[in-house]
């Protein structure tokens, strides 16, 4: 009775208003339809899509342990943000379980928040990563793609390109290392634990004797990647040699 109120009111007033050769029935019943519409329209809410589980077959190119992961722990899940004792916002971005858990709508990037966050800046809201660098185009496109093919946690890519642990060249592993796992927290000399940026710094920190400890999560250092997780025994591996080596810029 109400909507039929308002309608009939805003009949007489178009008819008044524009001199109308229109019966307010007639005009009375087209009112009603468009707010009976936007009533309904309005009145409903819907889940955002999300792609069915056997869909979800994945990028064939991304391996999430490889790709995915690093983006997380380098840029995301520091002691500072989003690791188990932070928690901020209720995201804990350590591991894949914690991060489909929320913020991630398998199949749907639009409806992805941690993806608004770090790629779509909107007024009122706070980019991420807070306090550091925001995700390069690559990081961007690689996350895009893996919520697009349904956010799985591995794939065919995972056997690709294994580690090998004869590769200690610094531009050819460990350079690549610190740019996935640590310049998320340590990308300038400000930085807690200054800067592993760049080879004077990553070298300065390797013949000091911490770094080997420290992400071999030996008692008494501070692990790292501060987020829990560690290196795999390939990539430790790896930063031995080299430091063995003389930690050459090679």
């Amino acid at each position: 009775m109400l909507l039929q109120a308002v309608a009939l009111t805003l009949c007489h007033t178009f008819v008044k208003a524009f001199n109308l050769k229109i019966s307010s029935r007639i005009l009375s019943v087209v009112l009603l339809s468009v707010l009976g519409a936007g009533f309904l329209l309005n009145s409903c809410t819907h889940s955002p899509y999300v792609l069915p589980q056997n869909l979800r077959t994945g990028d064939p190119t991304i391996c999430f342990e490889r790709d995915v992961l690093p983006i997380f722990i380098s840029k995301c899940g520091n002691s500072n943000c989003h690791d188990a004792s932070a928690h901020r916002g209720g995201y804990t971005l350590d591991n894949y379980a914690n991060i489909v858990s929320k913020g991630i709508v398998p199949g749907n990037v639009a409806a992805s928040k941690i993806w608004e966050t770090v790629a779509i800046i909107k007024t009122g809201e706070e980019a991420m990563p807070k306090d550091g660098a925001p995700l390069s185009a690559s990081e961007l496109d690689i996350l895009r793609r893996w919520i697009e093919t349904g956010a799985v946690d591995s794939g065919s890519a995972c056997s690709n390109n294994p580690c090998d642990s004869n590769n200690f060249t610094y531009s050819g592993a460990i350079a690549p290392l610190m740019q996935k796992y640590c310049t998320g927290c340590h990308s300038s000399a400000s930085a807690q634990g200054g800067s592993l940026s760049d080879y004077a710094s990553v070298k300065n920190e390797a013949v000091s004797g911490s770094m080997i400890p420290r992400i071999s999560h030996q008692s008494g250092y501070n692990a790292m990647p501060s987020t829990g997780f560690k290196l795999s025994d390939c990539q430790i591996a790896q930063v031995k040699k080299w430091v063995a080596a003389g930690a050459p810029n090679n």
